[in-house]
């Protein structure tokens, strides 16, 4: 029941971390509820039961992405301007596998988007958005041929989006940053 409102939740992924922890391939047979199983339990449950921070999304008005890697995870917002501000709609995050992690920067950003629009998918099909990422390089995400398969495939699944990426300064992509790296 939880993962249907990740969506609601910021920084879901790092909240719910003890909970998912139990699920994990690898863990004891036997669940050992402990305080900090209890304690991520009473705090998605606070959240939930608190004043909503979302707006409802507008399909007549552009969407913003904004997204991040860290080391750990990856971290989404899908932002809407309103009164001049951009407010989130929906967060996303989650964790990376410790192969992924090794992964180079620029290809965890790089996954970061593609997870950010396969998790706003929904809002984001049959119309143009913005994209905005604190990682400069990313800019040129759809100019030239990927140098490998992944990098290729990526590609092809981002061809079905009308996008522009734009480059924006660290300290505005705080919500996404913090996603990633609480996971």
């Amino acid at each position: 029941m939880l993962n249907y409102y990740r969506a609601f939740i910021p920084d879901f992924a790092s909240i719910a971390a003890p909970l998912t922890n139990l699920l994990c391939k690898g863990s004891p047979e036997k669940v050992s509820w402990n305080q900090s199983c209890q304690q991520s339990f009473d705090t998605i449950k606070d959240l939930l039961s608190s004043d909503p921070i979302l707006i409802i999304p507008d399909i007549n008005e552009q969407f913003v992405v904004r997204s991040d890697a860290s080391d750990t995870g990856l971290g989404a917002v899908l932002l809407q301007e309103r009164n001049q501000h951009l407010m989130p709609c929906r967060y996303a995050s989650r964790r990376l596998s410790p192969r992924k992690s090794n992964y180079s920067v620029i290809e965890r950003e790089r996954l970061a988007i593609i997870f950010a629009v396969c998790q706003f998918s929904k809002f984001l099909a049959f119309r143009t958005f913005v994209v905005q990422t604190d990682h400069k390089p990313l800019s040129f995400l759809k100019a030239g041929a990927p140098k490998n398969s992944r990098l290729m495939r990526w590609a092809l699944s981002l061809q079905e989006y009308s996008f522009h990426i734009v480059p924006i300064p660290g300290n505005k992509n705080v919500q996404a940053d913090a996603l990633s790296r609480l996971c």
